[in-house]
């Protein structure tokens, strides 16, 4: 892991079109901006893993059958 220090509004740039800057001190809190290319997806990571343990469970869910079958053929029937 690279370990930079940063001043107010100083720039760190990563892979030549990625741009991080501190925007904010506030407390024990800081203020980032990122400023990516779209095609570049930024999460912030308890949300992105919140989001990985929901989708494990939702595969480990048992899949349960509310009684619905397939409707009828409503379309008549064929060749005619």
């Amino acid at each position: 892991m690279l370990v930079l220090s940063r001043r107010l509004n100083e720039t760190i740039v990563i892979g030549g079109d990625v741009r991080i800057t501190l925007l904010g001190i506030e407390g024990d809190k800081i203020k980032l901006g990122i400023d990516a290319p779209k095609s570049i997806k930024v999460f912030r990571e308890e949300i992105l893993e919140a989001t990985r343990t929901t989708n494990r469970q939702a595969l480990d869910a048992p899949v349960v059958s509310f009684g619905l079958s397939k409707p009828a053929d409503a379309g008549g029937s064929k060749g005619e």
